[in-house]
Parts: structure tokens; C-alpha cells; sequence
């Protein structure tokens, strides 16, 4: 809490001054700087990892005790 009190005033001269912007680039749209992003897929694959352990567990749910030993 005091850490906080002390940061809290380390930029008041600097909080309320307009947001910087250039006379030579105009402000890219918000749809545009969300599709930068949209094509990366970070975790490939890892739907279908979901969808396929979901698939087994469901069909876990209505197997037979001996069916489950199966496995091991």
C-alpha cells in the first residue's frame, strides 16, 4: 500500500497531457490493428486436442467397467 501512495503521484506531470499524434501518419482504424493479429494462432492445434479429449471422455461416460480396465 505505501509502494502504491508513493507511485501514484510519479507521473502527475506527465497523466492529463494530450496523447502524442503525427501530422504524417494518420491513426490506423481499430478494425485494421485487430486484424494484425487475427491470422496468429499461437496454440495451433490445440482446439482439436480439446474437441478430440472431450470426445473420449464422453464416450468414457457410458463404457462398462470392463471396458474402462481396457485401457490399462
Amino acid at each position: 500500500e505505501d509502494t502504491k501512495l508513493r507511485t501514484m503521484g510519479r507521473y502527475d506531470d506527465i497523466i492529463n497531457l494530450p496523447h502524442p499524434t503525427s501530422a504524417k501518419h494518420p491513426r490506423m482504424p481499430a478494425l485494421d490493428r485487430a486484424a494484425q493479429f487475427s491470422a496468429f494462432a499461437a496454440l495451433t492445434g490445440y482446439d482439436e486436442l480439446i474437441h478430440e479429449t472431450r470426445r473420449v471422455f464422453e464416450d468414457r461416460e457410458n463404457a462398462t467397467e470392463e471396458e474402462l480396465l481396457e485401457d490399462y
